[in-house]
């Protein structure tokens, strides 16, 4: 079973200010085709930023995305998880949240951050390799029960 680490690997984590606009947010995830950004102040987590807070908070609100903060429309009920956690529980705690993005904490601090894609990427590529595993089982036949044909 994978670790929410092991879906991490060793790639950034890209991470936006408090105090940084709307607007550069959405040019933050635009550039690195990402959907949430873990909010940080004074390099403490304290919000996440998503596609959905852009959407819901700005452009159906009516507010700038050149004036308004990322803090003041950041989402504060965050889901979080251990880089040691089994992604099939994270999947379930997606799931049970209703959200699409898990920040994952080492030893209390960001560590990463995996979307639902992520955990389901890992939950197909397990699958696969069980699939594959059952097959072989399945069509394997002992040597000493193989049908030994003579040839001419």
């Amino acid at each position: 079973m994978r670790s929410i680490k092991a879906i991490l690997g060793d790639r950034e984590t890209i991470v936006v200010a408090r105090s940084a606009t709307v607007a550069d947010a959405a040019r933050l995830m635009s550039a690195h085709h990402i959907g949430a950004l873990p909010v940080l102040e004074h390099d403490r987590l304290v919000g996440i930023f998503t596609e959905r807070d852009v959407l819901t908070r700005i452009v159906a609100a009516g507010r700038s995305p050149e004036t308004t903060t990322v803090g003041d429309v950041m989402s504060t009920d965050l889901v979080v998880c251990d880089v040691n956690e089994s992604y099939e529980t994270c999947l379930t705690r997606l799931q049970q949240a209703h959200v699409r993005h898990l920040l994952a904490l080492q030893d209390g601090r960001l560590a990463g951050i995996v979307s639902m894609r992520d955990v389901l990427a890992a939950d197909v590529d397990e699958k696969a390799e069980e699939l594959t595993l059952l097959n072989a089982y399945v069509h394997y036949i002992p040597a000493h029960m193989q049908i030994k044909t003579a040839r001419p």
